[in-house]
C-alpha cells in the first residue's frame, strides 16, 4: 500500500471547550495551533481543525447500511484491530453514547470489518473501524 498523506478536514463546533474535551482528552489527539475561533488536532496523523460556529450541527441524514442506520456525513479512521479494541474500550468506559454500537459488520463477507459510530458534542458524526488485514481488504470487491 502507498504512502498516506495526512488529510485535512474543517468542521464546526459549538464549543471550543466542548471540542478540547472530546478530541482532546476522550480520543487522545495532541492540539496544535489555535486561536479563539478554531483549534487544530493532530486526529491520527491527520490534521483536523474544529471552528467555532456557537451552535450544535442540528440536521442528521442517514442510510441503511448492513441493517443498520448510518449516519451521513460522518469522518473518522481506519485504525489496526488492537487499537480499535482499545478505543472500544475507552469509549465505552467513558459511557460515550454510540449511533451504532460498536460490532463486526459484513461479517464472513468480503469487507468484514469492526466499526461504530458516535457523535461528537456539537453533532459531528464519526466511524471508527478496523480490518483483520487492512492492506487487503479495505478496498477489496
Amino acid at each position: 500500500m502507498a504512502q498516506l498523506t495526512p488529510f485535512h478536514l474543517a468542521i464546526p463546533v459549538h464549543s471550543l471547550g466542548s471540542a478540547r474535551q472530546f478530541y482532546g482528552e476522550l480520543l487522545d489527539c495532541l492540539e496544535g495551533r489555535s486561536t479563539e475561533q478554531w483549534i487544530d488536532f493532530n486526529f491520527f496523523g491527520h490534521q483536523l481543525v474544529c471552528h467555532t460556529s456557537g451552535q450544535a450541527n442540528e440536521s442528521k441524514c442517514e442510510n441503511p447500511v448492513d441493517g443498520k442506520q448510518v449516519p451521513i456525513p460522518h469522518f473518522g479512521v481506519v485504525l489496526e484491530m488492537p487499537q480499535w479494541r482499545e478505543l472500544r474500550d475507552k469509549l465505552i468506559k467513558a459511557e460515550v453514547k454510540f449511533v451504532i454500537e460498536p460490532y463486526i459488520r459484513f461479517e464472513g463477507e468480503v469487507g468484514e470489518q469492526a466499526t461504530m459510530f458516535f457523535y461528537d458534542p456539537s453533532g459531528n458524526a464519526l466511524e471508527f473501524k478496523a480490518f483483520k488485514d487492512t492492506e487487503t481488504e479495505l478496498f477489496k470487491k
